[in-house]
């Protein structure tokens, strides 16, 4: 006959056993930097994915949310010598890396992390189908770690073959 005690013991056993699983398939932190850029990712997917990245640096708030302290200054800087009426420097969505976003799906890839500083790669494919250069599909997102959040520190990625970083064209864009 099992006493009260070993019912006990073998009920938070058998619990115990059963939470142990699930703790080691626990989701990351919220403020994993892959979380951060696959939140990105998710948003500009929703619908038919043409909303694009503006919600991460369309503005002054969006950017002080999402990019770095540096990045961030550089970019308004770049953005007061603009002339009224005139495009900035940055005068496509490299979230996306298009004039017309399209993301279908995506796959998001730490490539190197080390202490303060990550690099992750997306993937993205359209609805569209893949870009005649496979290197224009994937975008690098270079975050450092500000105030306890991963903030963008540069973008990058290719068009047509050829290399761009946001942080490279709003510095040129000071130096014309």
């Amino acid at each position: 006959m099992i006493g009260r005690r070993e019912l006990i013991l073998s009920g938070t056993a058998a619990l115990l056993a059963a939470a142990l699983p699930h703790a080691a398939l626990a989701k990351p932190p919220a403020d994993d930097p892959a979380n951060v850029v696959t939140g990105i990712y998710t948003r500009a997917s929703q619908g038919k994915g043409d909303s694009g990245g503006n919600f991460v640096v369309g503005n002054k708030v969006a950017r002080s949310k999402y990019l770095s302290k540096s990045l961030a200054a550089l970019w308004a800087r770049a953005e007061a010598r603009t002339r009224k009426g005139e495009a900035g420097p940055i005068d496509f969505d490299p979230v996306t890396n298009s004039q017309d976003p399209d993301v279908k799906s995506f796959r998001v890839t730490v490539e190197k992390q080390e202490g303060d500083k990550t690099a992750i790669a997306v993937t993205i494919e359209g609805h569209q189908g893949p870009r005649p250069k496979p290197t224009d599909q994937t975008v690098r997102y270079h975050l450092v770690r500000e105030e306890d959040q991963w903030k963008i520190d540069d973008i990058k990625g290719t068009a047509d073959g050829t290399p761009w970083s946001v942080r490279s064209i709003l510095a040129a864009s000071l130096r014309n």
